[in-house]
């Protein structure tokens, strides 16, 4: 087991139950800081709501989640949450508040509100021109939206982001782009991050640990590379399986 200075975030033993469901099932998995975790495997296998019990958005029944030493349980739920970045795939902008007021709400809640001068370096940041501050969100494309949500979700430097399938619902070209754009994002201001998944591709890709959950259960940990090299059991294979029958296939049309 890591020694406590190598450890940023820690899931200890964590249960979650839905009625008679088990979603997550004694998950035990500890995260350095700086890494990029992918948490990947089928619809239901949990992963989404492994994630939302960092920020509390759900709420363990057993174990514990433990930020930079202390259970995010003692923490104030609102506080926590506005030293999270948190983007999903529903992106959630306020459809009546322009793209600076959406970047700007947490650090506006929390009392600190941004200049316009910070909002225009945040979009600078995700690759947006600094005239979409005064637009409103149903003038943005899908892509633009997410790439605002993610400008929000830096707008409070964190140091910890969660990202929940948040490229599902866009176009390959715009997923392939901005995926690439977090990761840069990830390296350049120190982030340690955990992105959900169901895109083996994409986690191998953009990860440096993927995580492989079933049934509730972590059933693979490991680096793509080892993934790629047969590691991780049937479960993983299974999944990595999926983008090289795509290649082949891919292959074959290409003569």
């Amino acid at each position: 087991m890591a020694s406590a200075d190598q450890i940023f975030l820690r899931f200890d033993r964590v249960g979650k139950l839905f009625g008679d469901v088990v979603a997550v099932d004694e998950v035990t998995i500890d995260i350095a800081p700086g890494e990029f975790v992918a948490l990947v495997g089928t619809s239901g296998a949990g992963k989404s709501t492994l994630l939302k019990m960092v920020n509390r958005l759900e709420e363990p029944d057993s174990g514990a989640v433990v930020l930079e030493g202390r259970p995010v349980a003692d923490m104030p739920a609102a506080a926590l949450r506005r030293s999270i970045g948190y983007v999903f795939q529903q992106i959630g902008l306020f459809p009546h508040m322009s793209v600076a007021a959406n970047i700007g709400i947490g650090p506006q809640l929390a009392g600190t509100p941004l200049a316009s001068t910070r909002i225009a370096e945040l979009l600078d940041l995700v690759e947006l021109d600094g005239s979409h501050a005064a637009r409103m969100p149903d003038a943005l494309s899908g892509g633009q939206r997410q790439r605002v949500g993610l400008a929000r979700a830096l707008a409070i430097k964190p140091r910890l982001l969660l990202l929940d399938e948040p490229f599902g619902a866009l176009d390959p070209v715009t997923r392939d782009a901005l995926g690439e754009k977090v990761r840069r994002l990830h390296d350049n201001l120190g982030l340690t991050s955990i992105m959900v998944t169901h895109d083996m591709a994409e986690a191998l890709l953009l990860a440096d640990r993927v995580v492989v959950m079933e049934r509730g259960r972590v059933v693979a940990d490991e680096a793509p590379a080892r993934l790629l090299a047969g590691s991780g059991g049937p479960e993983a294979q299974a999944l990595v399986e999926v983008p090289r029958h795509q290649a082949r296939r891919l292959a074959d049309l290409d003569g």
